[in-house]
């Protein structure tokens, strides 16, 4: 098996399967996080070349099934993905956490885009929560006018002005992002909605400070059977080992 990761469900799913001496696993990450955490699985770090290098390397290691459990917002990682394993003739399964959805006394307002959520702040000065990875941050150059605290796990290579930096890894606890938001004055929080617990307590503590919220909405599903947690994946794993077995 190949399992795409870089999210905490295909953390879990690595420790999983690590315990699985009837399945041979190894975990791919792409390389954007510095110094990632530690894994159950063997695992390899960086890109594949494209959706052919990717079928070529599920060819050339006699790959069975593919998990992809990389974020919600990899569309270029997750559309090669897809393109390769159709070509090599394999299952692939998505394992993607659900998306966040508002509730009562939340205050979203939802974009499709990051440079959309950048305009959404409006013209007004504003003290700005960014949640949006640091592969983003560059696109609120265009809204110089906002003060921004930027959350990251490294540090953002291009950025606003006016912005402090926090390095950190989640999860996040409520009580936390309540008081950071309370000290750094926040006026709104800017996310994308990844969905999940590790990073859900900023949303919560939002509502409860009565913020709005920019939500950048995810890219379009792709093609594949879509495993909402690790049982999930699990099952559809053993179900296609099975069938496997049966075909040999």
């Amino acid at each position: 098996m190949l399992v795409l990761g870089g999210t905490s469900q295909a953390s879990e799913l690595a420790r999983r399967l690590a315990a699985r001496p009837d399945i041979e696993a190894t975990l791919s990450l792409a390389g954007r996080t510095a110094a990632p955490a530690a894994y159950a699985l063997p695992t390899r770090i960086g890109g594949f070349g494209g959706a052919q290098g990717l079928a070529d390397y599920l060819r050339a290691h006699r790959i069975d099934a593919v998990i992809d459990a990389t974020h919600p917002f990899a569309a270029r990682i997750s559309a090669n993905t897809s393109a390769a394993v159709a070509a090599a003739g394999l299952p692939l399964g998505v394992l993607s956490r659900p998306a966040w959805r508002p509730g009562p006394g939340d205050d979203w307002r939802e974009v499709e885009s990051i440079e959309a959520a950048a305009k959404a702040l409006g013209a007004s000065p504003r003290r700005a929560f960014l949640t949006v990875g640091r592969l983003q941050a560059g696109a609120f150059r265009a809204a110089p006018q906002h003060w921004y605290l930027m959350r990251s796990i490294d540090t953002p290579g291009e950025l606003p002005p006016n912005c402090e930096v926090l390095l950190a890894r989640p999860p996040f606890l409520f009580d936390d992002e309540i008081a950071l938001m309370r000290e750094r004055r926040i006026d709104v929080l800017v996310s994308k909605n990844s969905g999940g617990e590790a990073a859900r307590a900023k949303l919560d503590a939002a509502r409860a400070l009565e913020l709005p919220v920019v939500m950048v909405a995810r890219p379009a599903s792709l093609q594949g059977p879509m495993l909402e947690d690790v049982e999930a994946a699990l099952r559809w794993i053993e179900a296609h080992r099975q069938l496997r077995g049966v075909s040999r």
